[in-house]
């Protein structure tokens, strides 16, 4: 029995697709989806569908991706004509198309992991980000520049609407106070931390566009693995593998990306990351 996880799928593309369409059984173990898992409902379907057959629990949280205004397939393949959804709209809309098929969100009670590296409560989160990445000196109406300047530009200025929040800031601001109430009311029990964004600044390592950071989290969540016990963070978005030990607890960046990020000839299933037991803890 193992909790794992993978972030980042991009199922618009055919190659991931296929790739999830033959991940194998097991009906012991815990998935985490951690965001970025696809844009439109259809596919975020198949895949909620296919993950809730092939294991015994799926846990998903949304990515940046998940929550674009895109148009929307119809039951025949063609383009709906009616307008998209958006910003919360769409969020919401996706957490129904999770419940149908069991799996659980940030909107639904925190499950309880009992397998093997706990017992924990495993708490998904829907923070977002608010731009506090960037330099200390850099004023937020200078963020966009900055960023484009250093050849770092984002989807999300266009196609992610906060609806019915004014700002992404604002968004941010009260997914973060909901979760935050939601943690301290476990008073201290271990958890496992599943965000779509790294919880921290100095975990943000993508050299081939640093100045994507701005995108990539709030500083409001840098203690939050202390505050709230984590043995594990789980994060996704920065399309970079890899382990870090911080405090004593353990950041997985779990994403997949898309196919020239991944080698096809192994198959899917090498990346996917196993979070408990996983490795001994670091001293």
């Amino acid at each position: 029995m193992k909790l794992l996880a993978i972030s980042d799928l991009h199922l618009a593309n055919p190659v991931n697709r296929e790739a999830m369409a033959n991940l194998p059984y097991a009906p012991e173990d815990w998935l985490i989806l951690a965001g970025d898992i696809a844009e439109r409902l259809d596919h975020l379907r198949e895949i909620f569908a296919l993950t809730a057959d092939r294991f015994a629990r799926v846990i998903w949280v949304p990515g940046n991706h998940e929550l674009w205004t895109v148009p929307e397939n119809g039951p025949n393949g063609d383009s709906q004509s009616n307008a998209p959804l958006a910003g919360e709209a769409k969020y919401n809309a996706i957490v129904d198309l999770a419940r149908e098929h069991g799996v659980l969100t940030p909107e639904d009670e925190y499950p309880l992991w009992t397998g093997p590296g706990g017992p924990c409560v495993i708490a998904p989160l829907f923070l977002l980000y608010d731009y506090s990445f960037r330099p200390d000196d850099l004023p937020r109406d200078q963020v966009i520049p900055w960023a484009r300047e250093g050849g770092a530009v984002c989807a999300d200025e266009m196609l992610l609407n906060p609806a019915p929040y004014p700002s992404r800031e604002a968004w941010c601001q009260a997914r973060c106070d909901d979760a935050e109430a939601r943690l301290m009311a476990l008073d201290g029990a271990p958890t496992v931390l599943v965000n779509h964004y790294p919880l921290r600044r100095d975990l943000v390592h993508i050299p081939r566009i640093p100045r994507f950071i701005p995108w990539c989290g709030t500083r409001r969540t840098e203690d939050w693995h202390t505050r709230f016990n984590a043995k594990v963070a789980v994060s996704g978005h920065l399309h970079v593998r890899r382990t870090d030990w911080i405090d004593g607890t353990r950041f997985e960046e779990v994403s997949l990306g898309y196919p020239k990020q991944w080698d096809r000839q192994r198959g899917i299933l090498p990346y996917i990351r196993e979070i408990l037991p996983g490795p001994p803890v670091m001293a």
